[in-house]
């Protein structure tokens, strides 16, 4: 049994717990409401800022050169294309970019993308990709088990579905956990349990996420 099969033990009951909140069984159906996934997206936004951050240190954590040109690669994707594909999906929902850079992180946002940051900064590559690995692996199972209920009528969600339960997203999904599972290996026992606590705090986060788009979760001060 490798690593990531132990982990998927934690991440069982949080992604099912996803799929079947509110907001995301709303998504899935076609019916939710435009005002909190307009939040979502915002907050998405300000998210992938500092997720581009993380994979910078991944580069510059990273123990060899393949491993290395991969998270490079990961970083200029997510900086050159991804913000500019998520900015034109924002317009779909009325959202201009000016509005999108002036988001504030929620305190949600603000706390999960702080943690990320911390532990690439401060910490070793495998707590790095262990704090990594519940937001692809989170995402694809969530668009994959609403995909197997069919896609819904409103193109816009249906796009969300189809984007993180395609190929491409599995393809990233599946290589983030081989990288788990390499880091996992041969290593104390203590280091493992390390991996797994970064990994059951980002799967929290992934969870509280969705919930505080939800909500209209605000700073109370």
């Amino acid at each position: 049994m490798v690593f990531t099969d132990t982990l998927a033990d934690d991440a069982e009951p949080v992604f099912g717990a996803i799929v079947e909140h509110p907001m995301v069984a709303a998504l899935g159906e076609g019916t939710l409401d435009e005002a909190p996934f307009r939040r979502w997206v915002r907050q998405d936004y300000v998210y992938l800022v500092d997720y581009s951050r993380v994979f910078a240190h991944g580069a510059a954590r990273a123990p060899d050169l393949d491993r290395m040109q991969t998270f490079a690669e990961l970083l200029s994707e997510t900086l050159e294309t991804e913000m500019d594909l998520h900015r034109a999906y924002a317009a779909e929902f009325g959202i201009t970019e000016a509005e999108l850079e002036a988001t504030e992180p929620s305190p949600t946002t603000r706390g999960y993308t702080d943690f990320l940051v911390r532990v690439a900064a401060t910490e070793t590559f495998g707590d790095l990709v262990a704090a990594l690995l519940p937001c692809m692996w989170g995402f694809h199972d969530t668009a994959v088990r609403l995909r197997e209920n069919g896609l819904p009528d409103d193109d816009r969600y249906a796009e969300w579905i189809e984007t993180y339960s395609g190929e491409e997203f599995a393809e990233l999904t599946s290589w983030c956990k081989g990288l788990m599972n390499e880091s996992a290996t041969d290593c104390p026992t203590r280091d493992r349990e390390r991996y797994r606590e970064r990994f059951r705090t980002s799967l929290r986060y992934e969870y509280r996420f969705w919930n505080a788009a939800w909500t209209g979760e605000e700073w109370e001060a």
